[in-house]
């Protein structure tokens, strides 16, 4: 196989290594180091004796992000506020034709789903994302994690369980996530709390990342009262030269928030089955809005 043949393969093999790093490790740095560190691998193999190059790659990248993921679950103990993954600029809706396929991608790469993945151990949200998301089969994720495939499904059932016990419970529609993000923002600009209120369920929550770095809640903040209030009072107090962008973000349409043209903040909702919000997720942490600057 010559240089510019591994480079091909390496190339077609890309966008399902960058998947899978990026799922397991929630950083977009992590993830394009993981790539990275796995196309040096390539590029030194005897790769003459490599019968299927996707299996071997995912191999690699997905033992480089369980390493680089024991190390962050240590250095995220002492993270200031709460913890959310770096937020992504995806197109599932105008790259992935089939509207089953892109449901499931969209959802592997939520922020909600992210979240709760944090809660696995390593070896079971490997599992999790190579076979939910990417479809990987018991036998060839047993292989890729040098484990018994028996081990490999009792992991699979338990990372399978725990993730449906706490995601959203039902599929949201896109075009009823942008509408209810359209109302969201007209009601947090609009000056009137009552309009933001009613749009809460009673059990709100807001988790907002700011790493310690910018303004925003150093605890979750729970009930719409205390999450509507919070709200309104910050839309009180606009940022400079202040604009919304809506972008499909982690496979949800959200607000990107810009002062001066460069991002401040990505804000993403958690719908409930009646249309209300169950959750605000507010990225304001800069080191983490590099991947969706406009």
């Amino acid at each position: 196989m010559g240089t510019d043949t591994a480079t091909d393969v390496f190339e077609e093999h890309r966008p399902v290594l960058t998947g899978v790093a990026y799922r397991m490790l929630g950083r977009v740095a992590d993830a394009e180091d993981v790539v990275q560190e796995a196309w040096l691998r390539w590029s030194r193999a005897d790769r003459e004796t490599v019968r299927e190059p996707r299996a071997y790659l995912v191999r690699i990248a997905t033992r480089l992000a369980l390493d680089r993921l024991r190390q962050a679950q240590s250095r995220r103990e002492s993270y200031v506020g709460p913890w959310l993954p770096e937020p992504i600029v995806t197109d599932f809706a105008g790259t992935v034709p089939d509207a089953a396929e892109r449901a499931v991608l969209a959802e592997s790469v939520s922020l909600a789903v992210l979240v709760v993945l944090e809660s696995l151990s390593p070896l079971e949200r490997a599992v999790f994302v190579l076979r939910e998301a990417f479809g990987f089969p018991y036998a060839e994720i047993a292989a890729i994690l040098e484990r018994g495939e028996p081990a490999v499904r009792q992991l699979a059932g338990r990372a399978r369980r725990h993730v449906e016990e706490r995601k959203p419970r039902f599929p949201v529609d896109p075009a009823e996530q942008r509408d209810l993000t359209e109302r969201f923002l007209s009601a947090a600009t609009g000056g009137d709390l009552d309009d933001l209120l009613a749009l809460l369920a009673p059990d709100a929550r807001l988790v907002g990342d700011s790493g310690g770095k910018a303004k925003a809640p150093l605890r979750v903040l729970e009930t719409a009262d205390k999450v509507g209030r919070f709200l309104f009072a910050v839309a009180q107090q606009p940022i400079p030269d202040m604009e919304f962008l809506f972008r499909e973000i982690n496979g949800v349409p959200s607000l990107l928030v810009l002062s001066g043209g460069k991002p401040d903040s990505v804000m993403s909702l958690d719908m409930t089955e009646d249309g209300r919000i169950a959750c605000v997720y507010i990225v304001r942490n800069p080191d983490k809005l590099g991947a969706v600057a406009p």
